[in-house]
């Protein structure tokens, strides 16, 4: 059975799962939808065409799909859309998209999303991210899968964040961080592969020594961009043989190649 406080506000056009819960004194909107096993602290404001699916958990104080803070925007239904098993803690702040997008921010499944965090419009963000406490991203950034953020981050907006990267706390990001990368500084600069991170989450010794090799291709050995790619591609095609090692050389490559701020010099 729905556990909604006697002094939330529950709009009637709300779609609630039947064992979801709601704290004292939040307020959800008409056209939310929230999903089996969610749990929402008090104080909560949920508005905005957003979707949230199962077993979340939001804290107290969090505002969760209010308007874009684009000035361009003039109330077009845009939304927000989460997906299951994140961690939203308190005074977090997520926006839905815009037209000038696609008009969706989108929030993966098994985020760990600390205090104070803003994710602003348009967002991409994809699984087992951490943001740690005061991360800030603003509109239309990417950030992939397991990507770290230090806390008081900062990052410009249309950024990319590649999968298993790491941002430095009180960074100021303005360019991509290739996947794998350790990132720090105002502004973000590289610090060599995420090593201890990659092994983890199981990666092999021989997979972590060829991303050593690419990274030290792109930063280290004094190629041009263009000609660290081509090492790199070639990389590839050396190690088919050793499938997951080629696929995390593949995935290295292909963002660098599709950067269209440029990546972290």
């Amino acid at each position: 059975m729905t556990r909604v406080h006697a002094s939330a506000v529950v709009d009637s056009k709300a779609e609630l799962a039947s064992d979801v819960e709601i704290g004292p004194y939040s307020v959800i909107g008409p056209n939310v939808k929230i999903g089996a096993g969610t749990k929402v602290g008090s104080h909560t404001v949920i508005e905005g065409c957003t979707t949230i699916g199962k077993e979340n958990i939001l804290a107290h104080f969090a505002a969760i799909g209010g308007p874009p803070q684009d000035m361009k925007y003039r109330g077009e239904p845009t939304r927000l859309m989460i997906g299951d098993r994140n961690t939203i803690r308190e005074f977090t702040t997520i926006h839905t998209g815009t037209a000038q997008d696609e008009g969706i921010t989108r929030i993966g499944n098994d985020n760990w999303i600390m205090a104070y965090v803003h994710i602003a419009h348009d967002c991409q963000v994809g699984n087992n991210t951490i943001f740690s406490s005061n991360a800030q991203i603003a509109g239309h950034v990417e950030v992939n899968d397991y990507a770290i953020m230090g806390g008081m981050s900062g990052v410009h907006q249309f950024v990319r964040i590649g999968q298993h990267a790491m941002l430095g706390g009180a960074s100021a990001l303005v360019q991509d961080i290739p996947p794998f990368v350790i990132a720090a500084g105002d502004k973000a600069s590289p610090h060599g592969i995420n090593v201890e991170g990659l092994k983890r989450r199981g990666f092999s010794s021989e997979t972590i020594s060829a991303l050593r090799q690419a990274y030290k291709l792109l930063y280290k050995d004094g190629l041009s961009f263009e000609d660290a790619k081509v090492e790199i591609q070639k990389m590839v095609t050396a190690h088919a043989a050793d499938a997951a090692t080629a696929e995390k050389l593949a995935q290295f490559h292909d963002f660098i190649a599709a950067s269209t701020r440029g990546i972290i010099r």
